[in-house]
């Protein structure tokens, strides 16, 4: 018996419209009666999350969410922090230091929300796809101990993908990178991804490996897939992340999450 189902937002729960259909709210509703968490995990901030856990009715003690790739998990009502790894001004710094020598953009999230040195086309699409406010800040004025959440390289995907070549292997040793977007490489604390925030909520709610579902599409859902008692790669998924699922189900815009739950959680 599944006893919890975490889910990605962009390309898996969410339509290509950025809206959930009534097919998916009625499923989650439902595991929900039977007493099955559904947890949302994503790489967005908080504040993108929060209209669809209002939307979804999962806003009460009970429930849970994941944001920043696994780097914060906490409870929706009282905000109680279940676990958080993060980076430093420090990290920031560096990462600023590495994307002026490969030649791509960056913002970070920090307590000031998003920031970053040069606005661009992708910050202020950041911005627009969770609704905050995005900042132009000198990032040599970051304090090496300030808190930073997550820091992303940002640019369309053909210059991303031939700046990553030129990586070096010590920041992929050092730090969580996982693509969440053609257009986002995402460094997290060594700590974070979303395996490690299913693994920590699973522990904290006495919910085995074995019965927990998770679902998603991109690189950065691979190790949450991976972890799961049954991984779940959408229709429409990246063919990396099919190859280390245990289901496929239809894509984002065909009710793949509601397929899910309607089979494996028995949802009629």
């Amino acid at each position: 018996m599944y006893r919890l189902v975490a889910v990605d937002m962009d390309g898996t729960l969410l339509r290509e419209d950025k809206t959930i259909s009534n097919r998916t709210k009625n499923a989650i509703a439902k595991a929900s009666e039977k007493g099955v968490k559904v947890v949302l995990a994503s790489g967005r901030p908080i504040a993108g999350l929060e209209r669809y856990l209002e939307e979804l009715n999962l806003l009460s003690e009970d429930d849970y969410v994941m944001s920043f790739n696994g780097s914060v998990l906490q409870n929706v009502k009282t905000r109680e922090i279940v676990s958080k790894n993060i980076l430093k001004g420090s990290d920031l710094k560096r990462l600023y230091e590495l994307s002026r020598t490969i030649g791509v953009n960056i913002h970070a999230f920090t307590k000031a929300g998003c920031i970053t040195p040069v606005m661009n086309e992708y910050t202020e699409l950041e911005g627009r796809i969770n609704g905050i406010e995005v900042h132009e800040m000198d990032f040599d004025r970051i304090e090496e101990d300030e808190d930073v959440i997550k820091v992303m390289f940002i640019d369309p995907p053909e210059v991303l993908d031939a700046a990553m070549v030129h990586i070096p292997e010590t920041f992929y040793n050092d730090y969580t990178v996982v693509k969440s977007a053609p257009f986002f490489l995402e460094f997290l604390n060594k700590k974070s991804s979303k395996g490690t925030g299913v693994k920590a909520l699973g522990e904290y709610l006495g919910i085995r490996q074995e019965e927990i579902i998770c679902i998603g599409d991109a690189e950065n859902d691979l190790a949450m897939i991976e972890y799961a008692g049954l991984g779940v790669a959408m229709g429409n998924a990246f063919e990396e992340v099919k190859a280390a699922a245990d289901y496929v189900t239809f894509d984002n815009n065909d009710d793949g999450v509601a397929h899910v739950i309607e089979k494996f959680i028995g949802i009629s």
